[in-house]
C-alpha cells in the first residue's frame, strides 16, 4: 500500500531536467510583486523579486507567468492546547503568502478552502497515516 518516493534520488533527476530546458535559472528568488502586462488588460508580464543570500533585486519580463504557491500552515488555529499550541508537522515556514501575489494584482480566488490535502496510504508515515 505504501509507494516510497526518495526525494534525494527524485531531486537531482527533475533538477537536471530542469537545467536542459532553459538558459538560467535562478535559484532562492523570492518574488515579492508580480507586474501587470500594460499591453494587454487582465495579463501578469512579469514578477519582482530578490536574491535571499545577497538581497540583489530581480526583475523578470515573461510572456506566461505560473504562482506555484504550494500549501499553507498556521493559517487556522489548531486544536492542541497547551505546550503543543502551535506546533506542527508541516513546514512552519509556509506561510501561503504566495496566495497574495495573484491577490494584489486582481485575480479571482476559488477554492481556497482547499490549501492542502494530503493523500493517505494504509499503514503510512506521517501525520495522515
Amino acid at each position: 500500500w505504501q509507494i516510497m518516493i526518495n526525494g534525494e534520488s527524485y531531486k537531482p533527476i527533475v533538477a537536471e531536467a530542469a537545467r536542459k530546458s532553459v538558459d538560467k535559472i535562478y535559484n532562492r528568488i523570492m518574488v515579492t510583486h508580480l507586474l501587470m502586462d500594460e499591453s494587454k488588460e487582465n495579463r501578469v508580464g512579469g514578477a519582482v523579486g530578490f536574491n535571499c543570500r545577497t538581497g540583489d533585486y530581480h526583475v523578470f519580463r515573461a510572456k506566461a507567468v505560473i504562482v506555484g504557491a504550494g500549501g499553507a500552515s498556521h493559517i487556522f488555529k489548531p486544536r492542541s492546547v497547551g505546550e503543543g499550541m502551535g506546533r506542527t508537522w508541516y513546514a512552519p515556514w509556509s506561510s501561503g503568502s504566495a496566495y497574495a501575489l495573484p491577490i494584489q494584482v486582481g485575480a479571482k480566488m476559488t477554492q481556497m478552502e482547499n490549501r492542502i490535502v494530503l493523500t493517505r496510504f494504509k499503514d503510512g508515515y506521517g501525520p495522515v497515516g
